[in-house]
């Protein structure tokens, strides 16, 4: 399984390094896992918001299985991070380009708000920050009250550390519960509930 994460200026450092840990150990543990960090403007470094700087390669997304895309900074009126992406438009329009068939594309946090621009989410159910719910149903997504979306190609995942739940969700969805149990293990993690998937009643809660 190979898989990119998308990184840019003002990017929350959770949000790409919770992801980032599950899935390098797991290629660690040899699980067949790659992970990289990669950019839409080419290989460059990018500033997480806490300051972190990230060498990220260029962008080929035809090379990756999953493309995760995290949040960050959304609430902030600045130069960096969702919201300036959002204004600029280079990501939703590379991510809207790079969708595929067998391409997953998955969000964490507000993240979930790049794929909506990307017109990847109309309709769909899915999930962000609970603090950007309605910006995801105004960008077309329903809703669900999960900690984890599983809409087949697309997967979202709710607030910051529910980044760690995605990446493990992926690792098992793909290479089964105990490679994602070894994992927990090592991590002294356990991936938290609720996990929604594609056939299942959406929650009364969900907004459409």
């Amino acid at each position: 399984m190979r898989v990119d994460i998308v990184v840019f200026d003002g990017v929350d450092d959770l949000d790409v390094v919770g992801p980032y840990e599950v899935l390098h150990m797991a290629g660690r543990a040899g699980l067949g896992v790659t992970v990289r960090l990669v950019c839409v403007d080419g290989e460059r470094s990018v500033t997480s918001g806490g300051g972190l700087v990230l060498p990220a390669e260029g962008w080929a997304p035809g090379d990756a299985d999953v493309l995760i895309v995290p949040g960050g900074g959304f609430a902030q009126v600045k130069t960096s991070g969702v919201g300036a992406e959002l204004a600029a438009g280079r990501i939703p329009a590379a991510l809207a380009a790079a969708a595929r068939p067998g391409l997953v594309l998955a969000s964490v946090c507000t993240g979930a708000l790049l794929l909506g621009a990307a017109g990847l989410l109309d309709g769909r159910p899915c999930v962000t920050h609970h603090r950007a719910v309605a910006d995801l149903v105004a960008a077309g997504g329903r809703h669900v009250a999960a900690r984890v979306v599983d809409d087949g190609d697309v997967v979202t995942a709710g607030g910051i550390t529910s980044g760690l739940d995605l990446a493990l969700w992926l690792v098992e969805r793909h290479l089964g519960a105990d490679a994602s149990a070894l994992l927990e293990r090592v991590l002294e993690y356990e991936r938290r509930e609720p996990l929604w998937r594609t056939g299942q009643e959406l929650p009364a809660t969900a907004s459409i």
